[in-house]
């Protein structure tokens, strides 16, 4: 079958490899659509980041070449034995973490922890893959491949606004209209936040935060971003999200916040960045880092059945596996436009 394969930084390949056989405890699937998750764009970009090169992964005992892709959909195509609440012809997403005692407490901080499609285990970006039965969930019959694909990006997007302090009738500011940035927005609205300012440079992107209820705060338009927002707010938002991993960003995201206020972290970084404690201390503010997601598939599943987290507002690109790279990867670098990018792996 087919696969995109990392190798190195700057080094990802389509490759003819085997098809995976089923285990015990595990289900074959039929890749259906799969996202490019901005993760997947860090390790290309920057990596290795979570990949394991010179040590096995504890969890899998893989090292790369890996798989990648794990925002992904499919159908259930066989069973392996012990396999209970599964059957051929399920429609299915994946939740793909990995961790030493399974999806039980705080897993997604197991300091094992591992994505499938990062560590090993295979990954999206195929055409099969295996997967344990614990981390699959039933994709509702109302919503579509597509939609599925879209399920953990949302959870990350989710847990992030789960693991803030937004209460209903807050003001709030998204820092990145990205993937990730703009699920941050629906999940907010979800969450009752009122005025959701949604700071970005592309027009394109500007515009679907705008669609989706933001208020645009576009830096090349302001004098000054952070004085911007306070003016608007009289004073600063009660909590930002930085959906960038740009130092820059990462100062104006806590600077934005006013009196008490939270800046929460949800994107990876390539780098490290400065930032001025004062800014922290004499104003009382907190910032969290957020990783992953925990315990919010089934959340997530609900909200979309009821029109949150739309595919087909989201997504700005459909595109075939052989294709990945170049309509893929390098158009998420070139493209400043594409939003998500979703992969049929279907020949």
């Amino acid at each position: 079958m087919k696969a995109l394969r990392w190798h190195n930084q700057k080094d990802i390949r389509i490759e003819e490899i085997d098809e995976p056989i089923v285990k015990p405890g595990q289900v074959k699937m039929k890749v259906k659509w799969c996202g490019i998750c901005g993760s997947d764009l860090h390790e290309y970009l920057g990596g290795p980041i979570f990949i394991p090169v010179d040590t096995p992964h504890p969890l899998t005992n893989e090292v790369a070449p890996v798989t990648l892709g794990h925002e992904f959909s499919g159908e259930v195509v066989e069973v392996g034995e012990g396999v209970t609440n599964y059957a051929v012809g399920d429609r299915v997403v994946v939740e793909p973490i990995f961790a030493t005692h399974g999806h039980q407490g705080a897993y997604n901080l197991d300091p094992d922890m591992g994505f499938l499609g990062l560590a090993g285990g295979g990954g999206g970006l195929s055409e099969f893959v295996t997967v344990d039965e614990e981390l699959l969930f039933k994709l509702p019959d109302d919503l579509s491949y597509e939609q599925g694909a879209l399920v953990e990006p949302s959870a990350v997007a989710l847990y992030a606004v789960r693991s803030s302090k937004v209460k209903a009738g807050d003001k709030v500011a998204v820092f990145g209209c990205g993937p990730i940035g703009l699920l941050v927005i629906e999940a907010l609205k979800a969450a009752g936040a009122t005025d959701i300012y949604a700071v970005e440079l592309s027009p394109e992107r500007q515009a679907k935060a705008t669609e989706l209820g933001a208020i645009v705060v576009d830096p090349t338009k302001v004098d000054d971003t952070v004085s911007e927002i306070k003016r608007l707010t009289q004073g600063g938002v009660d909590v930002s999200f930085e959906v960038t991993g740009v130092p820059a960003v990462l100062r104006q995201s806590i600077q934005s916040t006013g009196i008490g206020g939270e800046t929460i972290i949800v994107s990876i970084w390539e780098k490290g960045a400065e930032i001025s404690p004062n800014d922290i201390v004499i104003q009382e503010r907190t910032v969290k880092g957020i990783i992953g997601y925990r315990d919010v598939f089934p959340a997530v599943l609900s909200l979309m059945q009821k029109g949150y987290f739309s595919a087909e507002k989201l997504v700005t690109k459909k595109i075939k596996l052989d294709d990945v790279i170049e309509e893929g990867f390098e158009s998420l670098i070139k493209e400043k436009n594409q939003v998500k990018i979703l992969v049929q792996s279907e020949q």
